[in-house]
């Protein structure tokens, strides 16, 4: 889960439902002055679009439009308890919402267990998309730990109202009022079916990493310095397989869109655009 510092919607951002052949999804966008690419932006676990939102103007202003949305069952996308909630179901959702782009081909960014449904996505589409991005994201499953208990938080949903899940997760924690309920509110407003199938696949999700490098897309991983998900080492050792290194973000932890847009930028835009400009 990334926390947003500000709610207010960045210059020239919208937000908008976007309609897809596969449903609507709820999505922040932004189009560039004499845009010379599409970036798609996937949130990760009990996150949202507005993880990922400070960096759309700066997208925007290097000349790249730019997508963030909610996953099926997300936050302000909705869902039901007969969608499709499998790693190829989310990474059909994301090419359905890419496909809404003027672009013909898009760069494909996923954050944490976006950057699983990104791997799904390339691996199924291979011949969409522009690039590959990882952030703060691993090869296959994150795996429960005492620190992060997800096996007991997938057995609790549907058994315990999210409220109170979302209330223990975040006992002790001050934030500022307003996102401390939006926190709240997004997280009670996920799916159930939805929040508990991500759980699941951040448990049993297969590495696919050596089917990805085999691929040729060009790729690439980056992390903050003191990111507490996936493993550094395992970080590292995915991004040498993807043919690049590991790109460390200062003053950043697992979500440096949020704490630390610009050396975020500064880390990710040289590569989209060396990307950019080979199409």
């Amino acid at each position: 889960m990334s926390v947003p510092r500000s709610l207010e919607l960045p210059p020239g951002v919208e937000a908008t439902t976007i309609q897809t052949s596969r449903g609507p999804f709820a999505a922040h966008v932004i189009r560039a002055d004499d845009a010379s690419g599409h970036v798609l932006l996937v949130p990760g676990w009990t996150g949202s679009k507005e993880d990922l939102t400070p960096v759309l103007p700066l997208l925007a202003a290097a000349g790249l439009d730019a997508t963030a949305y909610d996953q099926r069952g997300q936050f302000e996308t909705s869902g039901t308890a007969e969608d499709d909630y499998s790693l190829a179901g989310f990474a059909a959702d994301a090419l359905a919402v890419r496909a809404t782009s003027r672009f013909a081909v898009s760069h494909l960014l996923g954050h944490s267990f976006g950057g699983l449904v990104a791997q799904r996505a390339v691996l199924d589409s291979r011949e969409w998309w522009t690039s590959l991005s990882l952030l703060c994201s691993g090869p296959g499953a994150l795996g429960d730990t005492p620190t992060r208990p997800l096996r007991r938080i997938a057995s609790a949903i549907g058994k315990v109202p999210l409220l109170q899940i979302h209330q223990l997760r975040e006992q002790g924690v001050k934030r500022p009022a307003q996102i401390t309920r939006f926190l709240a509110h997004r997280f009670t407003s996920n799916s159930a079916a939805s929040l508990k199938a991500m759980t699941l696949l951040l448990l049993d999700a297969p590495d696919v990493i050596d089917d990805v490098g085999a691929l040729g897309l060009p790729c690439w991983v980056g992390r903050g310095v003191d990111d507490d998900a996936w493993p550094h080492d395992l970080q590292a050792s995915m991004a040498r397989l993807l043919g690049t290194e590991i790109h460390l973000v200062p003053d950043a932890a697992h979500s440096p869109a949020v704490e630390n847009t610009q050396g975020l930028m500064d880390a990710w835009l040289p590569f989209l655009l060396t990307h950019t400009q080979e199409r």
